[in-house]
């Protein structure tokens, strides 16, 4: 990249000043017994029959403490004589396929050993039902061969449609249990209706299948367990609005109306399903709203996202080795499935980490103003990252928001390959 390298290597690194943004921490200390609490409410695990199958999802997010919910959830079914299985609940991702689906759970430490239990993973779906709107609705074909099904949900903000059900249980059973079959009708009719179509697939699927009850879950902006909570069928249409509003309560954000370059150290299906999130990026594949951000440049891809790098789309500008990792069999089913094609899209790519970070400068409108630059390693931690010397009045101004008063510099290696922060 010879006349690229001329073009940008005059952009200045700024200094840097580490921020600390607080959030609220609340947290669950003792998760195994929130779970056993929870689960003593009337209408959830009294309802299990002694000698009958229990199927409960594992998702394709990474969910704080997930081994340890689960483990504990199959421990109680154990004790009360039934038996538990896993399942994959996750649409189309990992490539749309049953092997695919197990070796995202396995990234996340979700196995047969851990959990305590068997998981079963399959693409295979039945149809158990017809949604208001003519449509049909598909689940799991083993999961429907159980006694019982138990959807295990984080509930959250979902980053390309709003309503009162967006990630979560409605979800879960709409879409994650649908398999890549189901999760594609769901789809078909575009994101501008999910709002309708996923409550109105999971009523199908609460009036049609033996769902007891339902674990939703929420987490603060530190990736931590806030709340868990056991739903029976009838309360869960009621109660997963109100733990959505507390989900969005909790949610971190860019303490910031405006910043010219947003750098990411990694994206990835753990973070979020676009690999940033657009409710904290402020940009989607039809909005952009506050934060406004001129240019959002990507480093690398998370471990656990595998290869699927859907969500590369939302950035300006990434590298090489985000490509060189990347597969296109395991990204576009997600593209296919959800008929979303932007997420998937290339950005502008550069050789190296500088080069990347240098292009997003270079590319800003500036009329001789400092650069605003935020760095943090990606839009699940926002507890603490950088941010550029021209932004320090507006943290001074805003109290949810300090910094040590220390000066850092990004550091990177002969490569020129992003190796932390280094104060100076």
């Amino acid at each position: 990249m010879g006349v690229v390298r001329d073009l940008v290597q005059e952009m200045e690194i700024p200094k840097f000043y580490k921020v600390q943004n607080h959030l609220d921490a609340t947290h669950i200390e003792d998760v195994p017994q929130a779970v056993r609490d929870a689960l003593k409410r009337e209408g959830t695990l009294d309802l299990i029959k002694p000698g009958s199958t229990v199927c409960f999802t594992a998702a394709s997010r990474e969910i704080a403490n997930s081994v340890v919910i689960l483990r504990t959830f199959a421990e109680e079914l154990k004790r009360i004589g039934a038996t538990p299985y896993i399942v994959p609940a996750m649409g189309s991702h990992g490539g749309a396929t049953a092997e695919g689906q197990l070796a995202i759970l396995t990234h996340y430490g979700i196995t047969e050993e851990a959990c305590g239990c068997k998981i079963h993973s399959c693409m295979d779906t039945k149809k158990i039902g017809v949604s208001a709107e003519g449509l049909d609705v598909e689940l799991d074909a083993f999961a429907l061969s159980c006694d019982y099904i138990v959807p295990v949900a984080r509930i959250k903000p979902h980053t390309d449609f709003h309503g009162p059900f967006e990630s979560g249980i409605m979800k879960m059973m709409a879409i994650g249990l649908g398999k890549q079959y189901g999760a594609s009708i769901c789809h078909k009719r575009g994101f501008n209706l999910m709002h309708i179509n996923v409550p109105s697939f999971g009523r199908t699927a609460l009036a049609n299948c033996n769902i007891p009850f339902a674990i939703g879950i929420v987490e603060n902006a530190f990736h931590q367990t806030h709340t868990i909570r056991a739903i029976p069928n009838k309360c869960i249409e009621a109660e997963e609005p109100e733990l959505l509003l507390q989900a969005k309560s909790l949610m971190a954000a860019i303490p910031f109306e405006k910043i010219n370059v947003l750098m990411l150290e990694q994206i990835g299906k753990e973070i979020s399903g676009d690999g940033m999130d657009p409710n904290v990026v402020g940009r989607a594949y039809d909005y952009r709203v506050k934060p406004f951000i001129e240019r959002i440049g990507v480093l690398d891809l998370s471990p656990k996202t595998g290869a699927n790098f859907n969500g590369i789309g939302n950035a300006d500008a990434t590298t090489r080795k985000v490509l060189d990792k990347g597969s296109f069999e395991e990204t576009y089913p997600n593209a296919i499935t959800s008929i979303t094609t932007e997420y998937a899209r290339i950005p502008c790519v550069l050789d190296t980490d500088k080069l990347c970070f240098q292009f997003c400068l270079r590319t800003c409108p500036n009329l001789g103003e400092p650069l605003k630059v935020l760095w943090t390693k990606d839009t699940l931690h926002m507890g603490e990252f950088y941010v550029s010397e021209s932004l320090l009045p507006e943290i001074e101004a805003n109290p949810d928001v300090t910094t040590d008063g220390k000066l850092y510099m990004p550091v990177f290696d002969e490569e020129e390959n992003f190796k932390g922060f280094e104060e100076v």
